[in-house]
């Protein structure tokens, strides 16, 4: 059976690191995931609007090849959850605990 090439195996330690607990680290790549996915859907969203008809044409609904293209474009791209891992391990999500924040002040 073949096997995914987009699928890596993670070092959960590694992961855990960046936080101190593995769960804080998955909630905090789960919440950038979905922020990801939001803006994604958005994105694609807005660039189908451009193409959209306003005729009832079943013919010309099944034709048009620019929505087609852009659909395929975004399914090709990585999941949400795959670049919310990779922009974590990276350094590039900026997360705080709001509870220690409001005991500071």
């Amino acid at each position: 059976m073949a096997t995914n090439p987009s699928i890596v195996t993670r070092d959960l330690d590694k992961i855990a690191d960046k936080t101190g607990n593995i769960y804080e680290s998955l909630h905090i790549v789960g919440q950038r995931a979905k922020q990801i996915s939001s803006n994604l859907k958005e994105e694609l969203n807005n660039k189908l609007s451009e193409f959209a008809s306003t005729v009832d044409n079943l013919e010309e609904v099944f034709e048009n090849k620019e929505q087609i293209e852009i659909s395929k474009f975004y399914e090709r791209m990585p999941k949400p959850s795959t670049l919310a891992m990779e922009e974590f391990m990276e350094g590039k999500v900026f997360f705080r605990y709001p509870e220690q924040e409001e005991g500071q002040q």
